[in-house]
C-alpha cells in the first residue's frame, strides 16, 4: 500500500469535509470579527477552494491505482452526494469524477448498488455542457444487463434524441452513439413517437 498516496487523498477529503456548502469553514462559523465585505471575500475564496479540492479528487479518479483508496475514503459517496448541490461547479467535478471511476467493475457495481443512476440521470438537465457530457458517458459505462432498464428508460432515450439534434457536435455525436449502441430500435421508435406529442423535455445545455 502506498501510504503517502493514501494520506494525501485522506488530507484532500478532510479538507473538503471541513468546508460547508456555502464555503465557510465549519470551525469558523461563529467568527463575527470581520467586516461584511471581507466576510464575503472569505466565503468566495473558501468556496473556490472547495471546488479545487473536488477537482483534484476527480483528477485522481483517472488513475486505476487510486481506485481502492478512493473507495476506502468513501469518495464515490462524496461524488454522488455532490450531484444534488446547487453549486454547478461542484456538480460538474463530481460528475466528472464518477465518469472517471465507473469504468472499473467494482466501482460500477458500487454506484449501481448505491442507487446512483437516478441522480446521474438528473444531471442530464444541467445547463453545464461538461456535466451533461459526463452524465451521458457515465450512463453508457453503467449500462449492464441488470441496469439497462434504468439507464435506457424512456425519458433518457427521449433526452438522447433531443441531444442528437443539438448544434453542439460533441453532444450530438455522443447522444447518437448512446442511441445506436445502448438502445434497441423499438426503444428509440417509442421515444420518437412520444416526443412528437409532447413539448416537455430535458433542456439542452448552454454552449
Amino acid at each position: 500500500m502506498d501510504l503517502g498516496r493514501l494520506e494525501y487523498l485522506q488530507a484532500l477529503v478532510t479538507e473538503f469535509q471541513t468546508t460547508d456548502s456555502t464555503g465557510n469553514k465549519r470551525r469558523c462559523s461563529l467568527d463575527l470579527s470581520v467586516s461584511s465585505v471581507s466576510s464575503h471575500t472569505r466565503r468566495f475564496s473558501l468556496a473556490e477552494a472547495k471546488e479545487q479540492v473536488l477537482a483534484n479528487l476527480a483528477n485522481f479518479a483517472y488513475d486505476p491505482n487510486n481506485y481502492g483508496y478512493l473507495r476506502q475514503l468513501q469518495v464515490l459517496d462524496l461524488f454522488l452526494d455532490m450531484l444534488t448541490e446547487d453549486n454547478e461547479t461542484l456538480v460538474e467535478f463530481a460528475m466528472g469524477g464518477l465518469c472517471n471511476l465507473c469504468l472499473d467493475k467494482t466501482n460500477k457495481e458500487y454506484i449501481l448498488e448505491a442507487n446512483g443512476v437516478e441522480p446521474i440521470i438528473n444531471c442530464l438537465s444541467s445547463s453545464n455542457e461538461e456535466t451533461v457530457v459526463s452524465a451521458v458517458t457515465t450512463l453508457m459505462f453503467l449500462t449492464t444487463p441488470r441496469s439497462r432498464a434504468q439507464t435506457t428508460a424512456l425519458p433518457v432515450v427521449e433526452c438522447m434524441l433531443r441531444f442528437s439534434l443539438s448544434a453542439n457536435t460533441r453532444l450530438s455525436n455522443l447522444a447518437s452513439v448512446f442511441l445506436q449502441d445502448y438502445c434497441s430500435p423499438p426503444q428509440v421508435e417509442e421515444a420518437r413517437n412520444l416526443s412528437k406529442h409532447t413539448a416537455v423535455g430535458i433542456p439542452l445545455p448552454k454552449d
